[in-house]
């Protein structure tokens, strides 16, 4: 099962999971050291285990394009397609940031709009450092909150094209989402009424 999709995986967005990451990224993910070693035969324990170990987010780097473990075992999640109480665990955790960082992009691939907006949003106030390997190969520092607004508003995050999703206005005017106050807000009245 090293390149196939597991035989109980449901079709994601009408299609196969894994083909959320383009071909020429996949090709590299399974040509990949990292893929051939470390990835064959994983479960999804195998795949938190892997994840804990992580020290940095990324798509692709270097001049050969390699991918990151981040980008390897993301396409492993998509093989193996945990189910939803699982994936509210990892998105829960703090213990783990790459495991979270992990959980929250198989979230925002294969979730409906509405729940993503109510699951991500929450953690506009994880404001842990992360380390995102850019495509020169150097790292940079990037925060959980800022890796979650891209989730949102970014149409690619670690050279995954993201699926679309409604708008959270749209949703809003449905009544299917009350209006996002942001934690900002709490902190500017309570300065306004300490005055």
């Amino acid at each position: 099962m090293a390149n196939r999709t597991a035989s109980t995986a449901q079709a994601i967005h009408g299609t196969n999971p894994q083909y959320l990451i383009e071909t020429t990224f996949r090709q590299r993910i399974y040509d990949s050291r990292y893929w051939k070693e470390h990835c064959f035969g994983l479960t999804v324990t195998g795949v938190m285990d892997k994840a804990v170990d992580l020290t940095c987010i990324g798509g692709c780097f270097g001049a050969s394009r390699r991918p990151t473990e981040f980008l390897c075992l993301m396409l492993k999640l998509l093989q193996l397609q945990p189910d939803r109480e699982m994936l509210d665990v990892l998105v829960d955790q703090k213990d783990f940031k790459y495991l979270r960082a992990l959980a929250l992009l198989y979230f925002r691939l294969t979730q409906p709009s509405l729940e993503i907006y109510q699951k991500l949003e929450p953690l506009y106030v994880d404001y842990r450092k992360l380390r995102s390997r850019n495509m020169t190969g150097n790292y940079e520092i990037v925060h959980m909150d800022e890796f979650v607004d891209s989730l949102l508003r970014e149409n690619k995050v670690c050279f995954i094209t993201l699926p679309g999703i409604t708008k959270r206005m749209a949703l809003e005017d449905a009544g299917q989402l009350p209006p996002r106050i942001s934690p900002l807000d709490d902190d500017s009245e309570s300065d306004s009424s300490d005055n």
